[in-house]
C-alpha cells in the first residue's frame, strides 16, 4: 500500500512579531504569529481592520519600510530564510517564489505604461525572456485570466480596463513567473459581487492548474467559506484561533470568532419577514449576541410619496479632437421612474457603472439631469431657483461611501455637524454646538468628542459623524450612497441598525445605494435593480429575492458569497464579459421601454 505524499510546505512562519516606530517608541502590531501553508492549499487570515492581517503579508514579502519597522521571528519561503536575505536577493524572491495581489489594482498598476509592458517586465526581469517571447507569454497569461481579445488589449492602458479586468491583470502579473506562493490581500473587497465571484473562481482554477499555495487575506467570512482550506482568525495583532475552515465556522471556540460569524449578514435569512430586520447586536470582545432582533417600523403608505422621480435622464458629454467637439455621451441614467414614501427604504442595486450613484446625485442636483421630473417634499427639484434650491437642501441629505473625504480635515466634527444649522440660519452658533453634541449622542458617540478632528476617529465612527451631520436639518429623505461598503462587518451591522433606528424614530425615507446584496435584503422595504442606467426590475424586497425575474437580477443574487464551508469548491461559471459600455454616439435615441407586472408592485423590464 502506497501512502499519499504529503504536500511540501511552501511557507512556514514562526513567532512572527512586527513592530512600528511611533514617536520614538516601538509599537507591536503583530504578536507571535505562527502558521504553515502547503502546496495547493489555501489558508485565509481573517479579522477586522487593525487586526494585523495586511501587516502580516507585507512582513512576509518584506515590503515594510525598514527604517520605521522591525520584523522578528522566522519566515521560511520555499526553503529560504526571508528575514536574513540581502535586499538584492529579496528582489529575486518577489515574483519568483512569491507574488502578491493588492486590494486596489489601479494604485498597483503604473498608469503611464501599457498593461502588456508591465506584465512583460516581470518576465524579462525574472525569467530572462527576450521581448518577443515575453509578449507571447503575456498574451497567454492574459488569456489564462480570461481577458477577452487579449492580443489586442496588450497595448492598452490601465484606465481602459474595468475594475474587475484590472484585478485580472494583477493576477496575470502575479502568476507571470509561476510563483510557489500567491498572497492575495483583500483582492475582491473593492469589486462588485459578480466580479468578485469570477475572481474567486479564477483563483481556485489557477491554483488547481499550477499547484500554488495561496495566502488569502480578507474580512469577508463568505469569501473565506468558499475558498479556504484552513483559517486563521486575528484580533488586535494576535492569532486567536486557527483550524480547518469547517471547524472554525461550525465549532469556533474563541468569542471573537463567534462574534465575527454572528455579525455576517446571510442571504436568505429574511425568509418569512415582510419588513426590514435589525442586525443582532454583537459584542466583538466577548462574542455575546444580545437584544432580540426587532422588526423595524412600517412604511407610512397610502399617501403622497415624499420623493417622486419620473423619466429621469442624466448624460455626460464626451468631447474629443482639437476643437473639443461633442462626439458622444455617457448615458448614465436612462429614463428611470420610482416613488419613495415616508419611513420607507428603497435600495438601488447593481454593478459599478450602472448609474446608481448618478441617480442619487441627480436627485440632489449634485449633477444636473438632462430631462425628467423630480418632486421632493413638494419641491419641483429641477426647476428651483437659488433660494428654493437652498430650502430644498433641508429636505434631502446625502451620506457618502468614504466619510473621511466628505469631512473637512481642518474642521472639528462638532463644527462639521453644526455647520448646516448655521448656514441655514436655524440656530445661533451656541445653539448649533449644543445641537451637534446632542446629534453625536444620538448616533452613538459622546458629545465630548465634538472638539476632535476626523483623523482622530475610526472609519465606523467617522461614518456616524457623517450621519449626524445629515440629520442636523431633520431631512425627509437621506440618500445613503454605499454608506456601509467600506466598513468592517461588525461596524456595518451597527451603522445599519443606527439607520433603521433613526428611520423608526423620525420616519426618514432612505434611498439606499449598495452592491452588498445581503445587507440590502436586510434593510430594504423595496429593491430596484439597475443595469446600464435603467431599472430592469423593481418590487417588494421579498418578491425580488424570492422570485427574481430578470436575468441580471438572478446573476447578482447567484454571485453573492455564502458563509457556508460546504460551498467550498463550487464554481459559479459566470460569464466573464465586462459590463457593456453606456457610451452612445451623438443623436442616439434610447428605445421606448415597457414593464410587465409579475405580482403586486413587482415590475420587470420587458425584453
Amino acid at each position: 500500500m502506497t501512502l499519499p505524499i504529503e504536500p511540501e510546505t511552501v511557507l512556514s512562519v514562526r513567532n512572527l512579531t512586527t513592530s512600528f516606530r511611533v514617536d520614538g517608541e516601538w509599537k507591536t502590531v503583530v504578536r507571535d504569529l505562527s502558521f504553515d501553508v502547503k502546496a495547493g492549499e489555501t489558508v485565509a487570515i481573517v479579522g477586522e481592520s487593525g487586526s494585523g492581517k495586511s501587516v502580516t503579508s507585507l512582513s512576509i514579502m518584506r515590503l515594510l519600510n525598514p527604517d520605521m519597522s522591525r520584523i522578528e521571528g522566522s519566515i521560511m519561503l520555499n526553503g529560504k530564510g526571508v528575514l536574513s536575505l540581502p535586499e538584492k536577493d529579496m528582489r529575486g524572491v518577489r515574483g519568483n517564489d512569491a507574488a502578491m495581489i493588492f486590494q486596489e489594482p489601479m494604485t498597483s498598476l503604473n498608469p503611464v505604461f501599457t498593461i502588456g509592458r508591465q506584465i512583460s517586465e516581470v518576465l524579462t526581469r525574472h525569467t530572462g525572456m527576450n521581448k518577443a517571447e515575453a509578449r507571447a507569454e503575456t498574451v497567454r497569461l492574459l488569456e489564462k485570466v480570461r481577458i477577452p481579445n487579449a492580443a489586442a488589449r496588450f497595448d492598452e492602458y490601465p484606465h481602459q480596463f474595468s475594475g474587475g479586468m484590472r484585478q485580472r491583470v494583477m493576477i496575470a502579473m502575479a502568476l507571470a513567473s509561476r510563483p510557489k506562493l500567491l498572497i492575495a490581500d483583500e483582492p475582491t473587497t473593492a469589486l462588485d459581487v459578480t466580479i468578485q465571484g469570477q475572481i474567486l473562481d479564477l483563483i481556485k482554477q489557477l491554483q488547481e492548474e499550477e499547484g500554488m499555495a495561496v495566502l488569502f487575506i480578507t474580512h469577508d467570512m463568505g469569501v473565506v467559506a468558499e475558498i479556504a482550506d484552513r483559517t486563521i482568525v486575528m484580533f488586535r495583532g494576535d492569532q486567536v484561533e486557527m483550524g480547518d475552515t469547517a471547524d472554525i465556522f461550525h465549532r469556533g471556540k474563541h468569542p471573537y470568532t463567534r462574534a465575527l460569524l454572528a455579525a455576517v449578514p446571510k442571504l436568505g435569512s429574511m425568509d418569512g419577514y415582510d419588513r426590514p430586520l435589525r442586525f443582532p447586536r454583537v459584542d466583538m470582545a466577548t462574542g455575546v449576541v444580545s437584544d432580540p432582533v426587532e422588526i423595524a417600523s412600517t412604511v407610512k403608505g397610502g399617501m403622497t410619496p415624499v420623493l417622486s422621480v419620473k423619466n429621469l435622464v442624466t448624460r455626460f458629454n464626451i468631447r474629443s479632437g482639437l476643437l473639443g467637439r461633442t462626439t458622444g455621451a455617457v448615458h448614465a441614467v436612462e429614463n428611470i421612474s420610482f416613488d419613495l414614501f415616508q419611513g420607507e427604504t428603497l435600495s438601488l442595486v447593481g454593478e459599478s457603472g450602472c448609474g446608481k450613484s448618478t441617480t442619487g446625485r441627480s436627485i440632489t442636483r449634485l449633477v444636473e439631469p438632462l430631462n425628467g421630473d423630480v418632486v421632493l417634499d413638494g419641491y419641483d427639484v429641477l426647476k428651483l431657483d437659488q433660494v428654493g434650491f437652498r430650502a430644498m437642501r433641508r429636505s434631502v441629505q446625502m451620506i457618502f461611501q468614504d466619510p473621511f473625504s466628505s469631512l473637512n480635515p481642518r474642521m472639528t466634527v462638532g463644527a462639521a455637524v453644526a455647520e448646516p444649522l448655521v448656514k441655514h440660519r436655524l440656530a445661533s452658533r451656541k445653539e448649533a454646538r449644543e445641537k451637534a453634541a446632542d446629534l453625536l449622542e444620538r448616533v452613538g458617540l459622546s458629545g465630548t468628542m465634538a472638539d476632535r478632528y476626523p483623523h482622530e476617529f475610526s472609519g465606523g465612527q467617522r461614518q456616524r459623524v457623517a450621519i449626524a451631520r445629515a440629520l442636523a436639518l431633520n431631512p425627509k429623505v437621506i440618500v445613503a450612497d454605499e454608506s456601509v461598503s467600506a466598513l468592517d462587518v461588525s461596524i456595518k451591522a451597527q451603522v445599519c441598525n443606527l439607520l433603521m433606528d433613526l428611520q423608526e424614530q423620525f420616519g426618514i425615507a432612505f434611498l439606499f445605494i449598495s452592491h452588498d446584496m445581503a445587507v440590502v435584503e436586510r434593510v430594504s422595504h423595496r429593491v430596484a435593480v439597475m443595469y446600464l442606467g435603467e431599472i430592469v426590475e423593481i418590487g417588494p424586497r421579498a418578491a425580488i429575492f424570492a422570485n427574481p425575474q430578470h436575468d441580471y437580477t438572478k446573476k447578482l443574487i447567484a454571485a453573492v458569497p455564502v458563509p457556508d464551508p460546504a460551498r467550498r469548491g463550487i464554481r459559479r461559471n459566470a460569464a466573464i464579459d465586462e459590463l457593456k459600455s453606456p457610451v452612445r454616439p451623438v443623436g442616439y435615441t434610447a428605445p421606448v421601454r415597457s414593464y410587465t407586472e409579475v405580482s403586486s408592485g413587482h415590475l420587470v423590464l420587458a425584453t
